[in-house]
């Protein structure tokens, strides 16, 4: 199967992922939502870490994946408390923050240039952050150019997400790292497995009621990983074809498909203005990862 085939099907299962998330988790705890997206995810791809049994990774992979693990369970934390409390138009779109705050850190840490391409991504995340909130003023109130980046301080999911984009933006370097040292379709399905036993054994100490869901998952958990899963498997098998900055870049309409599902499936207004918005902040994450 070709890598836009993979990148396309991984932005549909994330998508997924996070509408049936809404819809089926909202009334749980961050922990048993986490503990699903997860855990329940690590069990399903085990199968595929006994096809393909890594070498042991020499001990540079293991202080890589040391600094990336709290971090991603830290991520998937906000990430599934925000889809929760706030509609997906006005979280999932936040995500293409990630690759603004990677210039970001590349310019003030390691002195790396921007490119005016770049510089022009990073304007159409701005300008599609702006337009994502914009509102019609009440009658009797002046329009504020600046109210719809005010509006992100109010609204929690977006905060929530704003950090995730921050922490991914690490991460992603971090991955990069472990990823000289395994190859990417080994590494997936391995790191994944780290991730959900870390989680597992986490929250088994921390809330044990959130892991009451790997014994007797319900349909949607087990919908949820399958989805998940998915995700991890194209999303691994599509980088092993092509440059990583390439794939991402398909990879983020999985904000232009789930808001369009989660105004179909779950009635969330301003579809029009959410999706135009989202489409400036893709096509500002594509220039800056190309």
């Amino acid at each position: 199967m070709s890598w836009p085939i993979l990148a396309l099907v991984c932005a549909l299962c994330q998508a997924l992922a996070d509408v049936l998330t809404r819809r089926f988790l909202s009334a749980c705890t961050a922990a048993e939502v986490v503990v699903v997206r997860l855990g329940l995810t690590a069990i399903l791809l085990l199968p595929l870490m006994a096809l393909r049994p890594p070498a042991l990774p020499d001990p540079a992979f293991w202080g890589w994946v040391g600094l990336a693990l709290p971090l991603e369970l830290l991520a998937m934390v906000l990430y599934m408390t925000a889809i929760r409390v706030s509609p997906l138009a006005l979280t999932l779109p936040y995500l293409a923050f990630t690759p603004v705050f990677s210039a970001l850190f590349g310019w003030l840490v390691l002195g790396e240039q921007v490119s005016l391409r770049g510089l022009g991504g990073v304007l159409l995340v701005v300008v599609g952050t702006w337009a994502l909130n914009l509102e019609r003023p009440e009658a009797g109130q002046a329009r504020s150019w600046l109210a719809p980046l005010v509006a992100i301080g109010r609204e929690r999911g977006s905060r929530l997400m704003l950090g995730v984009a921050l922490i991914y933006s690490l991460t992603s370097v971090l991955g990069k790292g472990a990823l000289q040292h395994l190859p990417a379709t080994v590494f997936g399905p391995f790191y994944y497995g780290l991730l959900g036993l870390c989680t597992v054994a986490f929250f088994s100490w921390r809330e044990p009621r959130a892991v009451r869901c790997l014994w007797r998952p319900s349909w949607p958990q087990v919908l949820i990983a399958v989805f998940s899963a998915g995700m991890v498997l194209t999303h691994f098998l599509a980088i092993e074809q092509v440059q990583v900055a390439y794939m991402i870049g398909l990879k983020r309409t999985s904000i232009l498909l789930g808001i369009l599902l989660g105004a179909l499936w779950l009635g969330e207004t301003r579809l029009l203005q959410h999706l135009l918005a989202a489409c400036l902040m893709v096509l500002g994450v594509v220039l800056i990862v190309l």
